[in-house]
């Protein structure tokens, strides 16, 4: 079988990765080759989930509540029929 050995790799990305191993409930290097299966190869099988690599990608900013905007009311469909 082949080894794949990565010297001096970054600390932050090295935490980030455990991280994910462990949020995934995988080992380090179990979590290394899923990460390389889905970026190298077309699974079909396993779709990327965008709402879940949103989540992902802003978990470290915690839970914020996104304030509402006021909108108008919808104002009336255009009639036609004065045309004919």
């Amino acid at each position: 079988m082949n080894k794949l050995i990565l010297d001096n790799l970054d600390e932050n990305l090295q935490v980030s990765l455990e991280k994910q191993a462990k949020e995934n409930g995988r080992s380090l290097e179990e979590e290394a080759k899923e990460i390389l299966r889905g970026v190298l190869l077309e699974n079909p099988s396993h779709p990327r989930n965008l709402a879940l690599a949103i989540k992902r990608r802003f978990a470290e900013l915690g839970d914020f509540e996104i304030p509402t905007t006021s909108r108008d009311s919808m104002r009336e469909p255009p009639n036609f029929e004065d045309l004919l």
